[in-house]
């Protein structure tokens, strides 16, 4: 049995739908299942979302404030105003920067920007920031995805005489900044057809009004702002991304080579992945460890040699970002496993000074990725007397509702039921952990602390060719919103597998069926290749992709998870070196068994702190063991299928060590014994300890069985051995030789050896199945 760590929920789509939307739509069935795992179940829903235009677009002027916005700006225009584009460090606010900066600059206008320091300044409007515009002689600040929070920081900028538009999609409070128009896709409520947009894409809307025609070169920065902010790929935002993943492939823009060059992304293949895996972080990587202006000057390169150089600082500063995660994350761990008052708590709250507030957010998502419970990760600053944090929340745990009960020591908190951020005193870092542990306690169960994994998309291999995998790309973006599909290979066999990759962490598996075969690849599981055995029905959950090799092209499955509900015999039978296969049992797991003394004796050093239980016919069960390991064979087949169906083992490794096998000596014939009879009774006092040598080489028998014919003949009276000499009674009544105990011995150990030692693997793992019915099907 393999137990995967989340419990999965295979949702199965509705067979008569499926039929319709392939014969509809003349798509394959897993394209079919796609759709109507996202909702699209109508044929009519489906055509919307597979031939989506430029109607998509709405138009600007529908978004509050655009006439207005758009008036003061060609006033400033016009009046040779200085403008500055006031924007944010993470990749939307980059994106949305540039965008501002593209149309402006195109319109002439005398504009420049600024980006606030996520350490110095904070997020969003800053007072020492507009005073210093103001100084410079700035008459119009445009915000570009912040604004709407920034109420004191704008009302000062009014008052120093300067207007202000704010562009922003963040959630607005009950109290609105006092700017001069706002445009954003949900103030006022339900005035704007898509209420989705990503800062990018208000900036966008704003761009297309000022151009006065959609400008499909700024497709490519809306694009990557959108993915990267996570907001819903559907709707409008689907359309941008679908255009500026296009344009993307096609861009002659120095920033996008460059970009490429530094990911090793091929530019004719970009999608959403490699946005949101390999362009997204590097842009959000610059402003989560300094100033972000940087990445607003890389996006606005108009050479080869700047876009170069922008695109190594991004990259460097990513590689440190990395790192500096990796570190924190580590520490974060090492302080929740040492300390029992943060790890017994249901909502995880780890501090320290130093930590980098940039990046906190990512190592709490890490931290609630390992652990499975809500997380807070602080920084602490002693100067100040403050903790900075991130939280990372669990299904079920609203985050900010949660916090919300504690705002007498949360001053400053924001954010959403699966995460937030907060300022507060340190002093009640502490209380805010006993306190959300409290709150915990009431709201979560322990079927919620279980992580789930849902799983839409169930195919059989009989459905992935090499055309359907690649109709599903036609089906993207995905993101969120419109999630990327969740695949299940349920019930299939492994075919082959090995180890792959210089240090053998990687698997690579070929997975069959009855209707067909499909390689599989398993990055960072190597582990598993001793956890999978041959023969057993698996069940696998991954990415189905392309594999294209010398122009040839395979469908493959990229493993993410992979369990099995039937038990697993593992052969280890004839592997006579210990440390070679120890390495591979999960010890901590594991209960081994011996039947004999010697074998505890014998497996004791190698097996190190681990108990060995040694068993005999009188022995009492009292244990239940997941994974069992029987050293060595036992006195009786009826011991050990008295053990087995107490143990209810979900793994049994078979090691079956035996010094001294009977199996191919055999049982000597009754010819053979007459023989040895006979030879011994025409030679009273025969030595044996001088001849058995030269006995066994003239009548070709074995000197074991030689011993144990011998043997044989003394426990029922037919010889005597005094002082190594063998003679043959005479007078010694008539007996069979299975009276003998030790040829009943040898009888009983040939027929375990023969059943357990010696017998295939597949008759070995039928005579356990018939042994467990019992339990494993009540």
């Amino acid at each position: 049995m393999i137990e995967s760590t989340k419990k999965w929920i295979v949702e199965q789509p509705n067979e008569e739908n499926i039929i319709e939307l392939q014969k509809e739509l003349n798509i394959s069935s897993i394209a079919a299942k796609i759709l109507i795992a996202r909702g699209y179940t109508s044929v009519q829903e489906a055509k919307s979302l597979l031939q989506m235009d430029e109607s998509q677009l709405h138009s600007p002027y529908l978004l509050n404030g655009m006439k207005e916005a758009v008036e003061r700006i060609e006033k400033a225009l016009h009046n040779g105003e200085k403008i500055l584009i006031y924007g944010d460090y993470d990749a939307d606010g980059i994106t949305s920067t540039t965008v501002m900066m593209n149309v402006l600059l195109d319109l002439g206008a005398d504009v420049d920007f600024c980006i606030p320091n996520r350490f110095d300044h904070g997020y969003g409007p800053n007072e020492e920031l507009f005073h210093k515009a103001y100084e410079n002689g700035v008459q119009l600040i445009i915000t570009v995805d912040n604004g709407i929070s920034g109420i004191e920081p704008i009302r000062i900028a009014k008052e120093l005489g300067m207007d202000v538009i704010v562009t922003d999609h963040h959630e607005a409070g009950d109290v609105l900044p006092p700017a001069d128009v706002i445009i954003h896709p949900r103030v006022p409520e339900g005035h704007y057809p898509f209420g989705e947009l990503a800062g990018v894409g208000v900036a966008f809307k704003l761009a297309h009004a000022l151009y006065g025609e959609v400008p499909e070169h700024l497709y490519e920065y809306v694009a990557i702002g959108t993915v990267a902010d996570l907001v819903p790929l559907v709707g409008e935002n689907r359309y941008i991304v679908q255009q500026g993943i296009k344009h993307l492939r096609t861009s002659y823009n120095p920033w996008v080579r460059a970009l490429c060059e530094v990911t090793s992304v091929k530019q004719h293949e970009i999608d959403e992945d490699s946005i949101g895996f390999y362009f997204g972080p590097r842009l959000n990587a610059i402003g989560r460890l300094g100033d972000a202006d940087p990445g607003v000057t890389f996006l606005m390169s108009e050479n080869d040699l700047d876009a170069a150089e922008g695109a190594k600082l991004l990259n460097k500063k990513n590689v440190e970002r990395k790192e500096i995660v990796q570190s924190i994350t580590e520490e974060a761990i090492h302080m929740i496993e040492k300390d029992p008052n943060i790890s017994s708590s249901l909502v995880l709250v780890v501090a320290k000074e130093g930590w980098n507030p940039g990046v906190i957010g990512i190592v709490a998502s890490r931290l609630v990725e390992k652990y499975y419970r809500p997380t807070i990760v602080l920084s602490l600053d002693p100067i100040k007397g403050t903790a900075k944090g991130s939280g990372r929340s669990i299904e079920g745990f609203h985050l900010y509702q949660e916090l919300a009960k504690n705002r007498e020591i949360l001053p400053h908190f924001g954010g959403h039921p699966m995460a937030a951020g907060m300022t507060f005193a340190l002093e009640h870092v502490d209380e805010l952990r006993k306190r959300l542990h409290k709150q915990a306690e009431e709201v979560l169960t322990a079927d919620m602390l279980t992580p789930k994994l849902k799983i839409d998309v169930p195919v059989e291999l009989s459905e992935v060719t090499v055309e359907s995998v690649e109709e599903i790309k036609k089906l993207g973006p995905f993101g969120t919103g419109f999630a990327k599909p969740i695949y299940a290979l349920q019930n299939v066999q492994v075919r082959s597998m090995k180890k792959i990759g210089s240090g053998e962490n990687h698997l690579k598996m070929e997975l069959e069926d009855a209707y067909g075969t499909i390689d599989a690849i398993g990055f960072g599981k190597g582990h598993l290749y001793d956890e999978i055995t041959y023969g057993v029905k698996l069940s696998f959950v991954g990415d189905l992709q392309i594999n294209e090799w010398q122009g040839n092209k395979k469908p493959q499955l990229m493993i993410s998870d992979v369990q099995t509900k039937e038990w697993q015999l593992f052969d280890y039978r004839g592997k006579n070196q210990v440390q070679k296969w120890i390495h591979t049992l999960p010890q901590q797991n594991c209960t081994f068994i011996a039947f004999n003394q010697k074998t505890v004796e014998h497996f004791n050093q190698d097996l190190g702190n681990s108990d060995i239980h040694f068993i005999t016919e009188q022995s009492v069960f009292n244990h239940h063991s997941s994974y069992v390991v029987l050293l060595d064979l036992p006195p009786s087949m009826e011991l050990l299928e008295k053990y087995i169906q107490q143990a209810q083992p979900k793994r049994i490794y078979a090691v079956f060590y035996t010094p001294e096998s009977k199996f191919f000596n055999g049982m000597p014939t009754r010819e053979q014994f007459g023989w040895y009879y006979s030879f011994l009774k025409k030679r009273p006092g025969f030595n044996l300890s001088i001849h058995m040598e030269r006995l066994s080489q003239h009548i070709g028998l074995n000197l074991e069985i030689i011993k144990f014919m011998t043997n044989v003949f003394f426990e029922l009276g037919f010889v005597t051995i005094e002082n190594g000499l063998t003679t043959v009674n005479i007078n010694a009544p008539k007996r069979s030789l299975s009276e003998a105990t030790s040829y009943k011995k040898r009888v009983k150990q040939i027929e375990i050896e023969q059943k357990l030692l010696y017998a295939p693997y597949l008759e070995l793992k039928q005579w356990f199945n018939e042994r467990m019915k019992e339990y494993l099907y009540s």
